[in-house]
């Protein structure tokens, strides 16, 4: 049956349903991160994000009870909202933490000193005592709440306009343009001239550049790193942009070169032909016929490079040394944001989102090109 016209194999429908998952594992974690950055410390901490749209019930925190002292005869009366004016439904509460859940919504809890309270569903509280508690600390209360789907831009605000942040991030996102459109430039414009040279002129030693290109893409990364930083460092470029910039390049020669030589020779042969038979020039034909009908090919290039060298810290860890920040990066920039942070996963998921922001917009500006690029040289 799987002859018949018509029909899939069913190795089709396998690899239609492993691409889907693969989708959905690379999408989980970016609607995650997204949804994180809306919500609030204690959101974050009190449920998964994936529960973010379902009213939730979970126990606060305790809240010191405070306001405005009244004298309501004999008595002194203090009363408002420990939810500060928040949408939540109380169902149950307690003055003690061992036992959290001691009482019902409007239930009075008796304390010590003649004092009670009492906590209404909606946080509502009335506290009485028998003589002032001016100077006095108040009792606390332990809340299990549900309360209602609740996003905010506070995290923005705070990320992107806050005084003590702004300064950082913005220049860890001028220097991370500064780092990757260098990178992506360099090592396209490299390896387009000896993509062409390898797959259209004829020279001595041609199929074993060819091999040593192939065998690169294999070498990782981390094995180059501390040789190639000493270089720098002997030759005075181990601190700056530029030497980042040439690392990037050496790193991302391989891929492009091998990338951009399959597509350029499955183009039709006769254009190149004809076009020296009109006297062109190998550097006009590159010019005007080759890089125009590679553009694909560069697009598709220049994302995978985009993206790593907007993604690395590796590499910016180790080509730019500088011990006063001014070349942080902004995956340096997250990095140092969660050692003096702590705990304020709000802040940090989005920063990460504003991170990955950039990348987000150049993939689906350019995601067309991506698989036109990848199937270079597939079929003739």
């Amino acid at each position: 049956m799987d002859t018949i016209a018509g029909t899939k194999p069913t190795l089709t429908w396998a690899v239609h349903i492993s691409v889907a998952l693969l989708v959905v594992l690379w999408l989980f974690p970016t609607v995650g991160l997204f949804v994180s950055s809306f919500r609030t410390a204690d959101q974050i901490s009190g449920s998964g994000w994936w529960s973010s749209m379902f009213p939730q019930e979970r126990q606060n925190p305790a809240i010191r009870l405070s306001g405005e002292e009244l004298q309501e005869g004999e008595l002194f009366v203090i009363s408002g909202n420990v939810f500060d004016g928040s949408e939540a439904a109380v169902s149950l509460w307690g003055t003690s933490s061992r036992a959290p859940q001691a009482f019902q919504p409007g239930e009075t809890s008796e304390l010590s000193r003649d004092r009670t309270v009492t906590l209404e569903v909606n946080g509502d509280f009335r506290f009485t005592a028998t003589e002032s508690q001016e100077g006095k600390r108040l009792p606390r209360v332990f809340t299990t709440a549900t309360t209602p789907p609740d996003f905010t831009l506070e995290n923005y605000d705070k990320m992107l306009f806050d005084e003590s942040n702004i300064e950082g991030m913005a220049r860890a996102f001028f220097n991370t343009l500064t780092v990757t459109i260098p990178a992506t430039i360099i090592p396209i414009v490299v390896a387009a001239f000896a993509a062409y040279a390898l797959a259209w002129m004829e020279f001595p030693g041609r199929a074993l550049l060819i091999a040593m290109v192939v065998g690169l893409l294999v070498v990782p990364l981390q094995l180059a790193l501390i040789p190639l930083l000493k270089l720098h460092l002997n030759i005075g470029i181990g601190k700056g942009y530029l030497g980042v910039w040439l690392a990037h390049t050496g790193f991302g020669l391989p891929l492009a070169v091998y990338l951009l030589r399959n597509y350029m020779v499955g183009l039709p042969k006769d254009i190149i032909e004809n076009a020296k038979v009109d006297g062109a020039t190998d550097f006009l034909i590159f010019t005007r016929i080759i890089l125009p009908l590679s553009f694909p090919a560069l697009a598709s290039f220049a994302i995978f490079q985009f993206l790593w060298t907007w993604n690395d810290l590796l590499v910016a860890k180790v080509f730019l040394i500088d011990a006063t920040g001014e070349t942080t990066v902004m995956t340096n920039q997250i990095v140092e944001l969660l050692g003096t942070r702590g705990g304020n996963w709000e802040i940090l998921a989005t920063a990460a989102f504003v991170s990955i922001a950039i990348p987000l917009i150049v993939f689906f500006a350019m995601q067309r090109y991506l698989v036109r690029g990848l199937l270079a040289g597939s079929v003739k």
